[in-house]
């Protein structure tokens, strides 16, 4: 989340005149992430988060999100819920851009997760592949995985040793690697695809809520783990951890059993996804708009992350154990 479109406060009360929100009291820019600008949004009816899509959102894909959203929140999925104006519309136009309100989930994120916060996200990271598997409404291909790699990797080119030295030829060895080895017909379905430690919140210990579905698509379920333990079992000294990854596998797997393909799999996915956040980082690192209000990512943790996983000899070595499919 960011700021890029400023909202000046007529737009702004003329956008809430179409909600039955009451009268604004406070209005915040969200100075985190990468994507869209973020604002939180307090009015007579209480908190709020106001999400204007920036260029980089194809606005075709919005039914999508707000579509599973809804679908999520009706199967008990702890998530924001798009709220609709009077017309019955939850989207509309600000400051130029498509505009989302969305309720506001209360609890924070942690910085530092430890072994029971793992455990509780790969729980419910198990329960929104569960929830999302009749949302049939609308599909969306995954446009950042292994297929959308390589045009990332062009649009850095030679810029990428401006960062690393011989990060060029690094990406394109392992591009070429996952491109030519990559799973075909593993369980698919909706994954979330950016879940993240500041995507997820908790209060009193308990985790309470899944945030930012806006890079959610149709993709293969165990990415979307492998996604999880490259974000959260990680120290910030660069070192694997095997009993947060174990956590978060084993509670994933009392709620959805990961097949024996799956399983082998893991090591290749878990590339992926390293491969996936270096390019994105480092595409961003290289294109932050001027006079944005944003704080890029470090690209270089996810090189750490992805020499990690080329040396994994079996899922083993991320804590996984093989059970018996239901």
């Amino acid at each position: 989340m960011a700021v890029y479109t400023d909202v000046s406060p007529e737009e702004l009360e003329a956008f809430l005149s179409t909600y039955d929100l009451g009268g604004l009291r406070a209005f915040k820019g969200i100075a985190e992430g990468v994507e869209n600008s973020n604002f939180l949004l307090q009015t007579e009816a209480g908190s709020f988060i106001l999400t204007l899509y920036e260029k980089r959102v194809n606005p075709a894909d919005l039914p999508f999100f707000i579509g599973l959203m809804e679908h999520l929140a009706r199967h008990g999925i702890d998530c924001p819920l798009p709220v609709k104006n009077r017309a019955g519309e939850a989207l509309g136009m600000l400051a130029g851009r498509p505009a989302l309100i969305a309720t506001f989930l209360v609890g924070t994120s942690v910085r530092r997760p430890g072994v029971a916060h793992c455990a509780a996200l790969g729980g419910a990271l198990a329960g929104l592949h569960k929830a999302g598997a009749d949302f049939t409404a609308f599909s969306r291909a995954n446009a950042l995985s292994v297929a959308g790699w390589r045009p990332l990797y062009e649009t850095a080119g030679d810029r990428a040793d401006t960062v690393a030295p011989g990060l060029r030829a690094l990406i394109g060895d392992e591009l070429g690697f996952l491109e030519a080895n990559w799973p075909d017909g593993l369980p698919a379905g909706v994954i979330h695809a950016d879940l993240f430690p500041d995507n997820v919140f908790f209060l009193d210990g308990r985790l309470s809520g899944l945030i930012d579905f806006y890079f959610a698509c149709n993709d293969l379920l165990a990415y979307d783990v492998a996604i999880c333990l490259n974000a959260w079992c990680f120290e910030p000294d660069g070192a694997y951890n095997q009993t947060k990854g174990r956590a978060l596998l084993a509670a994933y797997q009392a709620v959805r059993p990961l097949s024996p393909a799956e399983i082998d799999a893991l090591p290749l996915l878990c590339r992926g996804g390293a491969l996936r956040f270096l390019l994105t980082r480092l595409v961003d690192w290289l294109n932050v708009p001027p006079g944005a209000l944003v704080r890029p990512h470090d690209p270089l943790e996810y090189l750490r992350k992805l020499r990690f996983h080329r040396a994994v000899m079996s899922a083993g070595d991320y804590g996984v154990a093989r059970t018996v499919e239901a």
